[in-house]
């Protein structure tokens, strides 16, 4: 009977009877929409993402304020990010979304996304905070991300984009597509290829990835001159499989600090081979005037093979670089290839294989009643997903600096389970425009979780594993939130919020293990004027119980990267600032705009177990950042453009800081980068760019986990041409 639940996302879109409604379902929907919302939001719509055409979504993030970015390999295959102090390990503590449809490999069971869409082919990223998140979730302690891919064209048209960039980095974005009365369709593929930028010892293997993803959709709609009630059906179908030289191996700071772009020989065997599938279906009745009824069903597989160095002579490969960073001869030594270990190299296969499958339904109404104007998003979700992790480990020898394989370790315990999931969740929102001036929202979301795990001894899986492997877990949570806004003139606008938020744990957590639960308020003011938009808005979360998820990338304080971890009290307070200004100038226009981040996060109650401490800074959250970037663009058909990221240096586990702790390999470096595109249109259909990023070739160390310290991207030169049709 679970399977007779339906629910409900947000969908920007109007049932009208003369018009067709777009398929891309969004959270937000235009700038202006956002600027009308009673919480912050934020929108980077075609027009933005066309100007430096970055394929890394951390570099396209990073111009929205109150969203963090670790980087990990450079190219942003596999983004840590979080928003609004909510932790950026995997993104495992975002609602992560691709036109509305929840797009992590397993979000109940294994929220960590190490699946993440091509960035490159995305025609729009909303970004959702405050008490509207309680429409999306089931992460709502900092917010929800939404990725837009390109839409069903209203007429016939195509695009074919290509891109080449130094280190033999080559991109193709190709889509065509059409509509007719009661049709639609539009096919696309994304192809992503390099060698990287790194040098493996001894090897003559890349560091680079290889990406290929092919989108598909179609539509069946009622016609524009039909009497009766509009009705639309879309499908989508996506498949992408990726193999990437990526690593969880970096660099003690003295190799860094030598050569930033090295790779020890441990790593020459390390790849990611994934492929992704997901179909999605869409049905929408326009059952009354003001009246939508929307159904959703998705399926998504996600299955990948991570085959990376996992320990050397017995000890994880973190720790091993910290031996290595405080001067253990030994370690460096077998690091550098000059000494010889037996049967001593575990590479392990990452072998896991995701599913999640839900169904939705919603009801968007538009009334008045009790002498207001309402309008009311409410509905149903049921979800359901699992994981299946298979973990074989080959042992290896190093000897004169290379790699021998001697044997398999077949898989058990922890390298041989099942995880699943299954969540009920229910929303309602309901916007009132009180007076002229001003609107309240009343907010109200619930999940209901189950959440179990099996774990065996065996490789034929008859044999189950210590009792205390085996966890089940509930957890059931009513989230309220209030918002409001309230509009002083044509210009001045008051924003403010609170809600309850949670973050579900997955499904490693152990009988009674509650989510984190915080609650967050937010006040702030937005300018709207002919030429200024800006908006700043202060942020506070109470976090009554932080919750950390324990993950190979990221383990525990005890080792286990499974599981969850109780973090104790913590509050996390900030600003968010971002404008946008355009002036004409010198028979030119000239587009400015800026985004400023500032955070405060502390634990402020110790932990039960003690590990966590009063005053504890949160690890990988930076105190300022910021973007800027200023453009010129000439009537002639050229323009250039100049971007500015600064990040502040970074805690990388919670200890930093303490007193006594020595915070030399605690911490990443401060970092400014910049980066330089300019176009010029050769025809109406014809434009060519070139870009610089990087420009300042500054290379410094942004992350040290999973293991040692590591680089973002050098300076690189692309140039590129787009042609539409």
């Amino acid at each position: 009977m679970k399977w007779l639940w339906v629910g409900v996302s947000f969908f920007s879109v109007l049932a009208q009877a003369d018009q067709h409604i777009l398929e891309e379902m969004k959270i937000i929907g235009s700038k202006e929409q956002a600027r009308e919302l009673p919480g912050s939001a934020y929108v980077l719509d075609q027009q933005d993402l066309e100007v430096f055409n970055y394929s890394d979504i951390n570099k396209i993030l990073s111009q929205v304020p109150g969203v963090y970015l670790v980087p990990e390999e450079g190219f942003g295959l596999r983004p840590n990010i979080g928003i609004r102090g909510s932790g950026t390990d995997r993104s495992n503590k975002i609602t992560l979304m691709e036109d509305g449809v929840l797009i992590a490999p397993a979000p109940y069971s294994n929220p960590d996304a190490y699946y993440f869409p091509s960035a490159g082919r995305m025609v729009g990223v909303e970004v959702l905070k405050g008490p509207m998140t309680l429409r999306e979730g089931p992460y709502t302690v900092g917010g929800a991300m939404n990725l837009l891919s390109t839409p069903i064209p209203a007429e016939a048209q195509g695009k074919v984009q290509v891109e080449v960039a130094e280190n033999n980095e080559n991109t193709l974005h190709a889509n065509y597509g059409d509509s007719g009365d009661i049709y639609g369709f539009m096919l696309e593929t994304y192809q992503h290829q390099g060698d990287g930028f790194k040098d493996i010892d001894r090897s003559s293997r890349d560091t680079g990835f290889d990406v290929s993803d092919y989108v598909g959709k179609f539509r069946l709609n009622t016609p524009a001159s039909g009497d009766g009630r509009y009705q639309q059906l879309d499908l989508k179908v996506q498949y992408s499989d990726e193999n990437s030289n990526s690593s969880y191996l970096g660099l003690t700071d003295s190799d860094f600090d030598a050569d930033e772009n090295r790779r020890y020989g441990l790593t020459d065997q390390d790849q990611m081979e994934n492929d992704h599938r997901s179909i999605s279906g869409n049905y929408v009745i326009s059952v009354a005037d003001g009246m939508d009824l929307k159904l959703l069903a998705y399926y998504n597989k996600f299955k990948r093979d991570w085959f990376k160095v996992d320990k050397i002579e017995g000890s994880g490969i973190s720790g091993f670089i910290d031996d290595a960073n405080a001067g253990d001869a030994n370690a460096l030594g077998v690091l550098h290839g000059a000494v010889d270990v037996i049967d001593g190299i575990d590479i392990k296969h990452n072998n896991r294989e995701y599913h999640s499958k839900g169904i939705q339904f919603s009801l968007d109404w538009e009334f008045d009643g009790l002498g207001m104007a309402h309008t009311l998003t409410s509905g149903v979700r049921y979800h359901r997903d699992r994981m299946d992790r298979f973990q074989p480990v080959e042992v290896y020898s190093q000897l004169n600096g290379s790699l021998v394989y001697n044997s398999t370790t077949a898989p058990t315990g922890s390298n041989n389970r099942k995880e699943k999931a299954e969540a009920t969740a229910f929303w309602l929102v309901d916007s009132m425009a009180v007076t002229d001036k001003l609107d309240l929202t009343l907010a109200l979301r619930y999940e209901d979780i189950e959440t179990k795990r099996k774990q065996w001894a065996d490789t034929d899986r008859n044999t189950l594993d210590d009792p205390e492997d085996q966890r089940s877990n509930d957890t059931d949570e009513w989230q309220p939130g209030l918002g409001m806004t309230y509009q002083f003139n044509d210009h001045w606008q008051l924003l403010a919020g609170v809600y309850q938020g949670i973050a579900p744990v997955g499904a490693g957590a152990a009988r009674g293990t509650d989510p984190e639960e915080s609650t967050n308020y937010e006040l702030g003011f937005r300018f709207s004027g002919d030429a200024l938009s800006a908006d700043v808005i202060g942020f506070y979360s109470d976090y009554e119980n932080s919750v950390r998820n324990c993950s190979v990338a990221h383990p525990c304080s005890d080792g286990e990267d499974s599981g969850t971890e109780q973090l104790g009290e913590a509050e996390i307070k900030g600003v968010e600032l971002s404008a946008r200004y355009s002036v004409d100038a010198l028979g030119m226009n000239w587009p400015l705009q800026l985004s400023y981040t500032y955070t405060d996060a502390q634990i402020t109650k110790d932990s039960d177990d003690g590990n966590f401490q009063d005053g504890d800074n949160y690890q990988y959250l930076p105190e300022n950042q910021f973007y800027a970037s200023v453009g010129v663009v000439s009537p002639m058909g050229w323009d250039a453009y100049l971007a500015a990221r600064y990040l502040d240096e970074m805690c990388i586990n919670f200890t930093c800081n303490r007193s006594g702790i020595d915070n030399r390999y605690l911490e990443t470096d401060t970092l400014w980068v910049f980066d330089l595109v300019t176009h010029y249109q050769l025809t109406e259909s014809a434009q060519v760019y070139a870009k610089l990023d990087n420009l300042a070739d500054t290379q410094k160390i942004v992350s040290r986990s999973p293991a040692g310290a590591r680089p973002n991207q050098p300076r690189t030169a692309s140039v590129g041409i787009k042609l539409t049709f």
